[in-house]
């Protein structure tokens, strides 16, 4: 899907960026919930287990090609209720986002913890965009340039966007 987004416009001399993330849970994809029961539904399969976020990344220049990346993400999610969950729903929350959720939502807080990049769950990871964007000869200040994270820019971009969270293995 990345690819195709990124594929729709025309770069001319600039750099396109295009990213599209699913959520992975008992080889099933989940995507952006279609009404408020799917939505439910989501939340429900996801609570108290883990799963994998995946973010599709590509750049697209007129000049230089394609490039192009997945970032995965081992999420674990909390044991939220059906209180919370009928709370979030009505916010209107969901329905935007692949899995049905925001990890960066600091009043549901759905996410226990993770391990890996904490941007690719918030939808964009940086370390990805930044490993394209030097492969393509463009100069990011700081740039990483290995697409495997957590990288710099995710340990420095997570408490942008949400509370401090632990990692799997903890």
């Amino acid at each position: 899907m990345a690819l195709v987004k990124a594929r729709s416009i025309d770069p001319a001399d600039e750099v396109i960026v295009a990213a599209d993330t699913v959520v992975a849970l008992d080889r099933q994809s989940l995507g952006k919930p279609s009404d408020a029961a799917a939505a439910h539904d989501m939340l429900r399969q996801l609570r108290g287990r883990p799963h994998n976020v995946l973010t599709g990344v590509v750049l697209r220049t007129s000049g230089a090609g394609e490039w192009a990346a997945v970032i995965s993400t081992q999420v674990v999610m909390r044991s939220y209720s059906d209180a919370e969950i009928d709370s979030y729903v009505q916010r209107e929350e969901p329905f935007d986002k692949a899995g049905a959720y925001a990890i960066q939502d600091a009043d549901f807080a759905p996410v226990e913890r993770l391990e890996g990049c904490y941007l690719n769950v918030v939808g964009l990871p940086l370390c990805a965009v930044a490993s394209g964007l030097a492969a393509f000869g463009v100069e990011v200040p700081n740039a990483i340039t290995d697409a495997r994270p957590p990288c710099e820019l995710c340990r420095r971009g997570a408490p942008l966007v949400a509370i401090e969270r632990g990692s799997i293995g903890e």
